[in-house]
């Protein structure tokens, strides 16, 4: 099948079937502690923060989702553009397509619409080596990106038709891109999660930061599976966003997503270690992104007033509860979910 239609087969599927996992992303067993107290005023709540050398109004980043046919230089203007309104960050899909077919590139390039804001390029970790950092480099400058995002999607390659079937090499091919690219590297998953085993190979390699992708949001392996008919066997394999959180923090910065759908998810997220928080799905079913934006950036700072903490060092430090599912699979992991009740 030609890259552009999968592309398109895979922005479809996500705004209109059901392709996310039947179970949660681990932040419904994430309670924050009430503080009735707060002795603060919703106003003086800071979210702003920095990122890839610039600064946003919140730790706020729209994943990285779709470019590389027609329809989606569309898409993209419209999330880059509502981005540059909230001044949050801003991701693009895989690049790929942009590296085969030159002539899509202006399916990628938003920076008309977003002059400011960090844009981070996509590239999948089984091209690294057929590219090579130098064509991914002219890729970025192309679009006048902050940061190189490097994906890893075996489970979504190994349930596609089409998918690539070998992943040997690929850490050696990172540090290759963290030394000679130039950028700061970001290697994210697309949805099935990083492990601390993972993150502690890529933070040997050079990464700067991993965005967990865990599960509980999109399932890729959902779309794939709608697009081929095959059975379902892995349509809910993976790590799920919270453990993700919780094992990668003590390695590297960590931009959480994966079922974050609102500003309480964000600020679960930053108290369970995340720097960032990051989503794409409901800003591509969303009418109006530069307004979702803006309520998750709402119900953000309601919850730090609620949990007493004035800024997003505060939060890192907010006392909250994990229990049921999570809290046994952090204790199977090594980690004591009594350390964020003591705090």
């Amino acid at each position: 099948m030609d890259i552009r239609s999968r592309k398109k087969d895979h922005v479809d599927a996500a705004r209109k079937k059901p392709v996310e996992y039947g179970f949660g992303s681990g932040l419904e067993d994430v309670r924050l502690a009430h503080n009735s107290l707060p002795e603060l005023d919703f106003e003086d709540i800071v979210t702003s923060c920095g990122f890839l050398g610039k600064r946003l109004d919140a730790p706020i980043i729209i994943s990285g989702m779709t470019g590389g046919y027609p329809e989606a230089e569309k898409i993209n203007l419209r999330l880059a553009e509502a981005a540059e309104e909230e001044k949050v960050a801003f991701g693009l899909g895989s690049q790929r397509a942009m590296l085969e077919k030159p002539q899509l590139s202006s399916t990628y390039k938003v920076r008309k619409v977003a002059p400011t804001i960090p844009i981070i390029g996509n590239i999948g970790a089984c091209q690294l080596a057929k590219y090579g950092a130098k064509k991914a480099r002219e890729m970025l400058d192309e679009i006048g990106a902050d940061a190189l995002a490097i994906h890893l999607n075996p489970l979504q390659e190994m349930v596609q038709p089409e998918g690539d079937k070998k992943f040997a090499g690929i850490i050696f091919q990172i540090e290759i891109f963290a030394k000679d690219l130039g950028l700061p590297v970001i290697v994210k998953e697309t949805g099935a999660g990083i492990s601390g085993f993972a993150a502690s190979l890529l933070k040997k390699a050079g990464a700067k930061m991993v965005d967990v992708s865990g599960a509980g949001g999109t399932s890729w392996s959902k779309v794939e599976y709608l697009r081929s008919r095959q059975r379902p066997t892995f349509a809910d394999w993976g790590n799920p966003t919270a453990i993700c959180i919780a094992e990668c923090c003590r390695i590297l910065p960590v931009i959480a997503s994966g079922g974050i759908r609102n500003g309480l998810d964000c600020a679960k997220a930053i108290a369970l270690g995340a720097s960032y928080a990051g989503a794409a799905l409901p800003f591509i079913r969303s009418k109006d992104p530069a307004k979702e934006i803006a309520a998750w950036k709402s119900e953000l700072r309601t919850a730090m007033l609620l949990c007493g903490s004035k800024d997003l060092a505060a939060l890192s430090k907010a006392r909250l509860f994990v229990t049921g599912k999570t809290a046994e699979e952090m204790r199977l992991a090594g980690i004591n979910p009594s350390i964020y009740a003591e705090r």
